[in-house]
């Protein structure tokens, strides 16, 4: 107090203090001198401290009683200016503190009595102040009395003195309770042992307490008393009180210093004892009461409630239960109960507001709220006052929209001001409709079911700012105005959701940042899950459990109150910043239940907020979720019409401006509480998904929602205001989906699994329709799965085999869809960056390609598009880095089948070309296989010629990079292979995989030719030529990777394989003529039905095969079972051979040719003879025919594929071993001999379908066996010789079918061999010079290859026939129709003629050809020719037989006569001789046409053959058979008379009779007969025998001729006879002349008589008339003259 103790203060208080002594000395001078002398010696007491004393103050205060006793004596006068002096006088006495406690004491007294007599009232007040504010001198009965004064001052009749003595008794009961404060300061750090407080005996026993202490309690005792209407025990003198004042005091008090109260168990008692039953006993009118209620009902009548006194008890009961909670928890329960029922209906409406502001003043201290829970609702047997608080509040709210039954019908303000009951008839009284009128502005308020209420602005969020609990000077109940308890209520809620979720949001932060401090609450605020909490709280103390405990039983216990409360209003309101809160509410309490892990309620707000953002009574269905929207009432701006999403939407629905208010709550929620919605989201998504259909939002790329075209028609209408709203909202959408990368792995999983559901639903309501089915949920997954990339693996499998559900739905926009979302999904997975990036976590890239994978097993081919065009942007963006995937992706590609259609498999193969053409090297080479597989498949494919054909193309493009790698590939393999097998090792099984033994990179190449193998026999032809081109080209060209052994599988796993599945499909083909080949190709007659396809492709396969055998044979000989091999190759070359098809079977010796290396490969095709039609089965054409990438060499140009090339037939290569190589060849023979006697065996029925072999086919077979002969010759048995004649026979009877004709014969005229008939004789001729040069036992054969051409000779004559067929001749067939053609075989016989003969001349010495009478067959052949002579088919045959005849005569006949003794030729000789006589005497005439030179020339060829008698038998007679001889002296004797013709004209007859012939032969016949080497009395017996009856014949014809010329007279003799006249004459002459040449001992004396004899009758003849008998005639006569001799003596004549 510096102010007052200061030198200067002092000074003037004592200045001050004699000037008031001196004023009152003045004023009491001559009324009061009792007065006046006080003052004065007041003045001197004055004067006389301040002289003696240094601290005035004290010594003031000392003796204070006195120096105040003259004021208190002047205020005692009573008179008004004195008093008032001296009580200023006081005043400032006390105000320097300056009064001690006895002075104060008698001031107080002299207080008192002023008031008895009511002086000075508002002084008396002042001065009481001062005195108990400065200082506390004043205590125990002084300060009793001075408080009393104040209240009895209260109750004056003066107005003013009222209001200021209420004050100022306010004021210091403050003090007094204010020193309790104060001196427990100065106390505090004494610590005291608390006296036991002996129970409740002696109220006033306060012995323990302070002295200020004891005051206060002594007075608040006491004002309980008064309240209490009762006598106070301190306050004596009280007159009379009012309960309203002594309220006000008890709770200015209980507000202000609840410390008090808090600190002293005295204190604490009080409150029990005496303020709770006193406020419970002033409640109960108020208890009581219910409005309406007639008396009479009662027997005793009810006090009514007083509104001063309930409105001050509840303002008592709010700080009781605010302050002192934790003292009076029983008496608290009690009060909350009371003022939960004082907000029934039939209360007055005064006391419910009053009660409802009181609730709101609650409602606004979480804390405490928090504690009633944990006092009450969490105790076992105790009212659930925290709910029963939240449920009341609902009720409140509920009933206010009951329309009370007194008819009080709520008003609307609107511009008509009527009732709206009452105006019924327009629309327009109806708030909130469409259209309403005249733009008045609607207030906010609620409206239900008619009941209208306005919503008053009445408090500032957060603070409970009470109007009605403030009207402290009110007596009468105020009115209440409408809406003003509703507004209240629902601000109650709002603050104590807002509390509630403050409070346990602030403190669940701090549990969860534990020691830092108090995490903000942000936007995301549950960063953590549920479950997480649980772990973080079981790490810290029990505390926590406990706070826990207390948030879920405030949540459970208000949230169903609040739940109704907040939807009744949602449904309500009108008004848009109200539904903001409310929403804002129930979005805080959702959020909050979430965090907490409080399901139930969880779910229960969001389907509130749900079913406030659909159309009014709309059903939501579905497995998780049903729930009717409400029939909301409340007249709102409908902003959109849209249609249901159900199976069958009836007409249309409305949204209105709430229920998108409602959507973007809702979205507000999912976006910030995501984490916290778990199984609700299942809700929140069903619901947003039908916001989205409705508003017709449709999803574009990556998923996001986009306003759609309105794909329904017009039932879709956005107002304008909508239409801004929507891309907000899709943006909100999107926001929403994005921000589930913030969720927690177990949110996140809720979501899915909602998305999942629902798209269930959608999907079940898309079966059986083809309507736009409800996107959403696919959009929105793929939308999260996007934003989740970063830890795709936990949600990877829900999400995709979701989505490969949807694609196999039947609807084909969902489906779609579903593939759309799948394949985004896929690739943006395979683009993200992972950590570790995909290249090192292999796992996660097969779990990413895995879905593509399982696409192959949807057949809808919209999926399969979708699902290849995805593999075909993974190829174009990520194929370098696949690695492990692309078995997967291969697999993809290989898994369309043929029944898919071509845009399918046209863009799997797409794919799979760029995999060959870009990534091959790229991709493990454990896969490479794999792409085999794949290509082989779409080879197969038959929807699309060209793929097939492409696709082999890439499959040798695949051999090529094997090639090109093989190195890498082949370590690569090994190494995998390595693994592999140690893993099969662990396991305990064996390592399987197709051609197991063979190493890896083997493997690879017998895939590849395993495939190439299967689209060898592809049904199409042009897919199988292809194929086998490329499967021989490729192990032409690169089989030298391969390892030796694996040789072995290609030929029998690989070729041989095959071969049989080509044979047996060619075997089986059909033979219908296959019209055209699709489209307008026209096929040419050759490839016409499937067989002749079937014929080409059995071609190409053996000549392949073949030439691998060739090429190859260094590497397959050393093989095991190369022999084996052999066998089957010539096996499928003797059945292509025997079949009836002349191209395979062509080609099939073709081949057959070139494993016998006849022909290199290298130069089959330059070899200018091979026929047209078997350049199909040249295979080194392939270069040309298939890709350009085929255009390479396919010979070897190592050294053995050099010598191989080189060596003929003749010479073996060194490799092989001589023994095995033997047995190869013999198989060959037998083979060559199976197809020969099988090919040329005549058929056996004769139809126009009998299959007769080609000349081609016979030729080749034919060329084929000198070569192998080579080989075999060593062992060629007669046997096999005469194997070898059949066929060569057969082959060569073969006909030809009249439409080849004339491409091989040639035209008739010309002397030509077919090539066929060279090949037989060159086979012949070789066998010939082979037996030649051949050891001793191989020319036994001769006779056989002999009789083998002596056959063939016959053909000139006796064509040979083929089976029963009919032939017809050349001159005779047409050329187009099926008829066969005999050949010409006159060249062939009249060749193999020759062939004879020149053997003949070779070997005719030989022992074998003596002893098989080769002579004489061949004689035996020549006979038939020679015996036709003119009528043999070709006029050169009998000239040539002829000079044969005499070539082997001139060499056999010294053989015969050397062998004469053995009889080896004795059956030659008659032959022989009939030989001769049927050509010399032919019975054939010569044809008409003969020229006479031509005649002549004959003629010399008969001379000549007599001329060989003479030269070559006759002499040598006594060698030859007499039988013989006498045949030719008959033969000759014919001759020389008898061989005339009888058909020559008169003017030829001098050529014509063979007149040389006739004479040869009689100069023969006479130089035999005369010849001087007769030896035996028996030859020339013979020969006079001859001559004797070549006379006589003479003679004979002599005399006849005679004869007939006699009788005939004139007329001339017939020309026949003529001629023989003549005839007969020159033979006569002839004879003459011979006879005269021969030695005379040689003639007979006999045969000269006979001469002799003849004359007289030739002289008869001289008559004759012909001149040319007369000539001849004239010759004949004129050798006679050598006959004119003298006559001997007869003697002599008869001797001899």
């Amino acid at each position: 107090m510096s102010g007052t103790s200061s030198p200067e203060a002092v000074k003037k208080l004592l200045e001050n203090m004699q000037g008031d002594l001196r004023g009152l000395s003045l004023e009491c001078r001559k009324k009061f001198p009792p007065v006046k002398e006080a003052a004065e010696s007041g003045i001197i007491k004055v004067k006389t401290i301040a002289a003696r004393n240094t601290d005035i103050l004290a010594a003031l205060k000392e003796n204070s009683s006195e120096v105040v006793q003259p004021f208190l004596m002047g205020c005692g006068t009573k008179e008004p200016k004195i008093t008032q002096l001296c009580l200023a006088a006081i005043q400032r006495l006390m105000s320097h503190e300056v009064v001690s406690e006895a002075a104060a004491g008698n001031i107080i007294n002299m207080l008192w009595q002023l008031m008895e007599n009511s002086l000075e009232e508002l002084k008396l007040l002042q001065t009481v102040l001062v005195l108990l504010t400065t200082n506390t001198v004043v205590h125990d009965e002084a300060l009793s009395k001075a408080i009393v004064l104040c209240f009895r001052l209260h109750f004056t009749k003066d107005n003013i003195t009222n209001n200021t003595a209420a004050a100022t008794v306010r004021q210091v009961v403050t003090v007094v309770f204010e020193r309790v404060v104060a001196e427990d300061e100065r106390y505090k750090d004494i610590i005291e042992q608390p006296v036991a407080v002996q129970g409740n005996s002696n109220r006033r026993s306060v012995s323990t307490l302070k002295p200020c202490a004891k005051d206060a309690y002594m007075l608040f005792q006491d004002l309980c008393q008064l309240v209490n209407a009762d006598a106070p025990y301190w306050l004596v003198g009280m007159t009379e009180m009012t309960r309203t004042f002594g309220l006000e005091l008890l709770e200015s008090v209980l507000n202000d210093f609840p410390q008090v109260f808090l600190q002293h168990q005295e204190f604490s008692f009080l409150l029990k004892e005496r303020v709770c039953p006193l406020v419970i006993k002033l409640f109960s009118p108020n208890i009581k009461f219910r409005q309406g209620s007639s008396t009479s009902s009662s027997p005793a009548p009810v006090e009514k409630p007083y509104f001063p006194i309930c409105m001050r008890l509840l303002r008592v009961v709010s700080v009781l239960i605010k302050q002192f909670y934790s003292l009076l928890v029983t008496e608290c329960e009690i009060f909350l109960s009371l003022l939960v029922k004082f907000l029934d209906a039939d209360k007055p409406q005064w006391l419910r507001a009053v009660a409802v502001e009181s609730i709101h003043r609650l409602c606004v201290q979480p804390q405490l709220l928090r504690s009633f829970c944990q006092s009450y609702d969490m105790k076992q047997h105790s009212t659930k006052v925290f709910r029963d608080i939240v449920n009341a509040l609902g009720s409140f709210i509920q009933s206010l929209f009951l329309v009370p039954s007194t008819g009080n019908t709520s008003v609307t303000p609107n511009q008509t001001g009527s009732n709206a009951s009452g105006s019924t008839g327009s629309a327009q009284t109806n708030p909130g409709v469409l259209g309403m009128g005249g733009g008045a502005t609607v207030l906010p308020a609620f409206e239900y079911r008619g009941t209208w209420i306005p919503i008053l602005n009445v408090t500032v969020q957060g603070s409970a700012k009470a109007t009605y609990l403030e009207m402290l000077d009110k007596v009468e109940p105020p009115t209440i105005p409408e809406g003003y308890a509703m507004s209240v209520a629902f601000h109650c809620l709002l603050d104590l959701v807002r509390g509630i979720t403050t409070m346990i949001e602030g403190e669940l932060g701090e549990a969860e940042t534990g020691s830092q401090s108090t995490a903000e609450t942000t936007s995301l605020p549950a960063q953590s899950s549920e479950h997480q909490d649980l772990q973080s709280l079981s790490d810290q103390s029990d505390k926590e459990l406990v706070s826990r405990a207390v948030w879920e039983e405030m949540v459970n216990a208000c949230w169903c109150g609040l739940l109704a409360a907040l939807s009744l209003l949602l449904d309500a309101s009108t008004d848009e910043a109200a539904t903001e809160n409310i929403l804002k509410a129930e979005l805080t309490m959702a959020a909050l239940c979430g965090r907490l892990g409080l399901v139930t309620s969880r779910d229960a707000f969001i389907t509130a907020i749900c079913k406030g953002s659909l159309p009014p009574h709309y059903a939501l269905t579905g497995q998780n979720v049903q729930m009717i929207s409400p029939s909301s009432e409340s007249h709102q701006q409908v902003v959109a019409v849209g249609q249901p999403l159900a199976l069958q939407p009836q007409g249309t629905v409305m949204l209105t401006s709430k229920n998108i208010q409602c959507m973007r709550t809702l979205l507000n929620l999912a976006h910030c509480h995501g984490a916290v919605l778990g199984t609700s989201w299942q809700l929140v998504l069903a619901t947003l998904q039908h916001l989205v259909w409705i508003l017709g939002l449709k999803p574009g790329v990556g998923g996001a929602l986009k306003p759609g075209r309105a794909v329904e028609g017009p039932s879709t209408v956005l107002t304008t205001a909508v239409m801004t709203d929507l891309p907000v909202i899709s943006s909100i959408l999107s926001r929403l989906f994005e921000s589930s990368q913030y969720l927690d792995d177990v949110s996140l999983h809720h979501l899915i699994n909602a998305l999942c559901s629902l798209s269930l639903e959608a999907m079940d309501m898309a079966y059986g329709n083809n309507k736009e089915p409800s996107l959403f949920a696919v959009a929105k997954l793929l939308e999260t799965g996007l934003v989740n990339m970063h830890r795709i693996e936990i949600l990877w499998r829900p999400l995709t085999g979701h989505l490969l559900e949807v694609c196999q739905h039947p609807n084909s926009r969902m489906r779609e869809w579903g593939a759309e979302a799948l394949t985004s999904l896929i690739k943006a997975g395979l683009t993200f960056s992972h950590d570790p990036p995909l290249s090192q976590n292999q796992r996660l890239q097969l779990l990413l390609l895995n879905p593509l994978k399982e696409l192959s097993n949807i057949s809808h081919p919209d999926i399969r598009i979708k699902q290849l065009e995805c593999v075909l942007q993974i190829l174009q963006s990520q194929g370098d880095s696949l690695g492990p995937g692309w078995p997967l992706v291969l697999g993809v590609m290989g898994a369309i089948r043929s029944d898919q259609g071509e845009s399918l498999i046209r863009t799997a193969f797409q794919c799979l070309q760029l995999v060959v053409t870009d990534f091959l090297p790229t991709m493990p080479c454990t896969c490479l296989q794999i792409v085999v597989e794949v290509a082989g498949s779409f080879g197969l494919h038959n929807q699309e010629l060209n793929i097939s054909l492409t696709s082999i193309g890439l499959l040798w493009n695949i051999s090529d990079y094997f090639f090109q790698r093989g190195e890498i590939i082949e370590k690569e393999l090994n190494k995998e292979e390595a693994v592999l097998q140690k893993q099969a090792e662990e396991k305990g099984v064996v390592l399987n995989r197709p051609f197991h033994p063979a190493p890896p990179f083997d493997c690879l190449w017998l895939c590849l030719y395993a495939k190439l193998g299967e689209l060898c026999v592809d049904p199409r032809p042009a897919v199988r030529k292809s194929a086998g081109q490329t499967l021989f080209s490729t192990i032409g060209a690169h089989g030298t990777l391969l390892q030796h052994s694996t040789w072995h599988t290609v030929i029998w796993k690989v070729l041989f394989h095959l071969l049989d599945r080509v044979r047996e499909s060619s075997t089986t083909a059909d033979k219908e003529k296959i019209e055209s080949g699709g489209g307008n190709i026209l096929i040419h007659h050759s490839r016409d039905t499937a067989e002749k396809q079937w014929a080409e492709t059995w071609v190409l396969t053996l000549a392949g095969v073949a030439r691998i055998f060739n090429t190859r044979r260094y590497l397959l000989q050393p093989l095991g079972d190369f022999s084996q091999a052999w066998d089957v190759l010539l096996d499928h070359i003797q059945s292509a051979a025997l079949s009836k098809n002349n191209e395979v079977s062509l080609a099939a010796l073709k081949s057959f040719q070139e494993i016998l290396q006849i022909v290199s490969p290298a130069r089959d095709s330059e070899k200018p003879d091979t026929p047209p039609a078997i350049n199909v089965s040249v295979p080194v054409v392939v270069g040309a025919t298939t890709a350009t990438s085929l255009g390479r060499s396919f010979m070897r140009t190592d050294s053995i594929g050099e010598r191989m090339g080189r060596y003929s037939g003749a010479e073996l290569p060194a490799v092989t071993d001589e023994i095995e190589d033997l047995n190869l060849w013999w198989a060959a023979w037998n083979s060559w001999y199976r197809i020969g006697s099988e090919s040329t065996k005549p058929p056996i029925t004769c139809d126009k379908l009998t299959f007769i072999p080609s000349q081609p086919f016979l030729t080749a077979l034919i060329q084929i066996f000198p070569a192998l002969y080579q080989h075999i010759k060593t062992g060629f048995s007669m046997d096999d010789l005469q194997k070898l004649g059949i066929i060569l026979h057969g082959a060569v009877s073969v006909p030809i079918s009249s439409d080849a004709s004339p491409f091989i014969l040639p035209s008739y005229t010309e002397a030509v061999l077919t090539s066929l008939q060279e090949a037989v004789l060159t086979a012949l001729d070789v066998l010939q010079k082979a037996i030649c040069v051949g050891s001793e036992n191989m020319q036994i054969m001769y006779p056989a290859i002999f009789d083998q051409l002596l056959a063939f000779v016959e053909f000139s004559c006796k064509p040979p026939q083929y089976g029963q067929l009919e032939t017809k001749h050349i001159a005779n067939a047409k050329y187009n129709q099926a008829e066969w053609v005999a050949l010409n075989y006159v060249p062939f016989a009249e060749r193999s003629l020759e062939v004879v003969v020149d053997l003949y001349q070779k070997t005719a010495c030989h022992k074998a050809v003596v002893n098989e009478k080769v002579l004489q067959n061949i004689i035996k052949t020549l006979r038939i020719p020679l015996s036709l002579k003119y009528s043999c088919p070709s006029e050169s045959t009998w000239k040539l037989a002829v000079s044969s005849l005499l070539k082997v005569l001139s060499i056999g006949l010294p053989v015969a006569r050397q062998h004469a003794s053995s009889g080896k030729f004795d059956s030659m000789w008659p032959e022989l001789a009939n030989t001769f006589e049927d050509f010399l005497f032919t019975k054939s005439a010569p044809p008409d046409n003969l020229s006479i030179q031509e005649f002549q020339k004959n003629e010399s060829i008969d001379v000549e053959v007599v001329q060989l008698i003479s030269t070559e038998i006759l002499p040598y007679a006594n060698f030859i058979p007499k039988e013989f001889v006498g045949q030719i002296m008959t033969m000759l004797n014919k001759g020389s008379i008898h061989s005339q013709s009888s058909s020559f004209t008169e003017a030829e007859i001098d050529i014509r009779l063979r007149e040389e012939f006739s004479k040869v032969c009689f100069e023969t016949l006479l130089q035999f007969s005369f010849s001087n080497k007769v030896t035996t009395p028996q030859e020339g017996y013979i020969s006079r025998m001859a001559l004797s009856v070549l006379l006589k014949r003479s003679q004979d014809v002599l005399h006849r001729y005679i004869e007939d010329e006699r009788l005939s007279g004139k007329c001339p003799l017939p020309r026949q006879q003529v001629t023989e006249i003549i005839f007969v004459l020159k033979a006569v002459s002839t004879l003459i002349d011979s006879l005269k040449k021969t030695q005379p001992e040689n003639v007979d004396a006999n045969t000269w008589a006979q001469v002799i004899a003849l004359y007289p009758t030739l002289v008869e003849c001289i008559t004759c008339s012909s001149s040319e008998v007369c000539s001849a005639l004239k010759e004949a006569l004129v050798p006679f003259k050598d006959f004119m001799h003298p006559p001997a003596s007869k003697v002599q004549n008869g001797e001899s």
